[in-house]
């Protein structure tokens, strides 16, 4: 089990401020500790990305795609020299007008959700509306060559405290309905910017996997009277064969039935709704844990592996009660040199076909060390 961790004091908590990029979105900078000051400005002279993205309901499926065909023309995979997330340099003015930095969030250049855009609509078989939300870049380090798994706790946390920052400032917005959380990594799972970051959607709906799982809570709900997440994790606690690492107050385990062949889900140990809700010593334990599972995916195979981590909230306005805060982190990668594509069933029928044990996965990842012996998946 990792160590608890200590109440932080208040000389460390991380501090906010906000400033304006060249074209008007907002970028604000949180500091691991108070006092360092942000003095530059972004004079870049760019003008504002023109891009109209809507939504369009989907009548069969019963959900909402994001059309935004603006982002065609985003930056994809720049050189290091070229990296618009790394701190401004005299020959290379980037999003961030600083020499350096410690966690910094702002407004997506290519936005696949934009503020203010109009309010949703259901009338008709063919339904459209504008995108109304947000889309925000975080990043986690200055230093483009780091990943989110070697990041120091004292970073971590303010990490976590910026996602809660945003999570809450979003939520009061009127037309979100879902804040999501997230992380890609990997050209493999079709990252465009390799310096370690994250993405924050403001949805205007909640989005449909997350709203199949809160039916389920709700129908068990009434069935049992419990939890449909507290009685998984205690499940899986009682079972243990799955379980990857834990804290006093989450838990990390491949789930009995993943669609991937690495995937972990951490759990919060006490009923909560979302990373608001999480006491000081909660917030940094879910950060170091994440990190840990990450870590332990790195050990797992050659680094880097790519992988989606993604925090699941509840709502903004429904299904608070039932809602149970989790992270879901999962890899493409299984096997040294193989990785799992999505072909006929699972993207034309929805049904994953997993190569791999979770029970074997959870095994392997209990042994996996970063820089240390590196373990195959089809090992026995």
């Amino acid at each position: 089990m990792i160590e608890p961790l200590k109440e932080s004091s208040e000389a460390e908590t991380p501090t906010r401020s906000t400033s304006r990029l060249a074209d008007g979105r907002t970028l604000t900078h949180f500091d691991d500790l108070p006092g360092r000051r942000h003095p530059a400005s972004d004079t870049r002279g760019i003008l504002p990305v023109l891009g109209s993205p809507q939504i369009r309901h989907d009548p069969i499926l019963d959900e909402w795609v994001i059309i935004a065909s603006h982002r065609q023309e985003r930056t994809h995979l720049p050189s290091v020299d070229k990296c618009p997330l790394c701190p401004s340099t005299r020959g290379n003015p980037t999003e961030i007008p600083d020499d350096d930095y410690d966690v910094v969030v702002f407004d997506n250049r290519f936005p696949s959700l934009v503020v203010d855009s109009g309010r949703l609509s259901t009338d008709g078989l063919l339904a459209q509306a504008p995108a109304t939300g947000a889309s925000e870049v975080i990043c986690f380090s200055s230093d483009h060559g780091s990943s989110f798994s070697e990041l120091p706790p004292r970073r971590l946390r303010t990490i976590g405290r910026a996602l809660i920052d945003r999570t809450v400032a979003l939520s009061q917005r009127s037309a979100v309905e879902y804040v999501f959380c997230f992380e890609n990594r990997g050209e493999e799972i079709g990252v465009t910017l390799h310096h370690p970051h994250g993405q924050i959607y403001a949805y205007p709906f909640v989005p449909p996997r997350v709203r199949r799982g809160l039916d389920s809570a709700s129908r068990y709900r009434e069935r049992t009277g419990g939890c449909l997440f507290c009685d998984v994790c205690d499940a899986e606690l009682a079972d243990r064969r799955r379980v990857v690492s834990e804290t006093p107050n989450f838990v990390a385990f491949v789930p009995w039935a993943p669609r991937w062949p690495l995937e972990v889900h951490i759990y919060a140990r006490r009923h909560v709704a979302d990373l608001s809700d999480l006491s000081s010593v909660e917030l940094e334990e879910a950060m170091v844990l994440q990190a840990d599972v990450l870590a332990r995916f790195d050990g797992a195979f050659p680094p880097p592996v790519p992988y989606i981590a993604a925090w699941l909230q509840a709502p903004v306005a429904t299904h608070r009660s039932e809602s149970h805060l989790r992270l879901e982190a999962f890899s493409p990668r299984r096997s040294a040199q193989k990785l799992k594509f999505l072909a006929g069933s699972e993207s034309a029928a929805g049904v994953f076909i997993n190569d791999v044990m979770p029970e074997r996965a959870a095994e392997v990842l209990r042994k996996a060390k970063p820089a240390a012996t590196r373990l195959a998946m089809e090992e026995t």
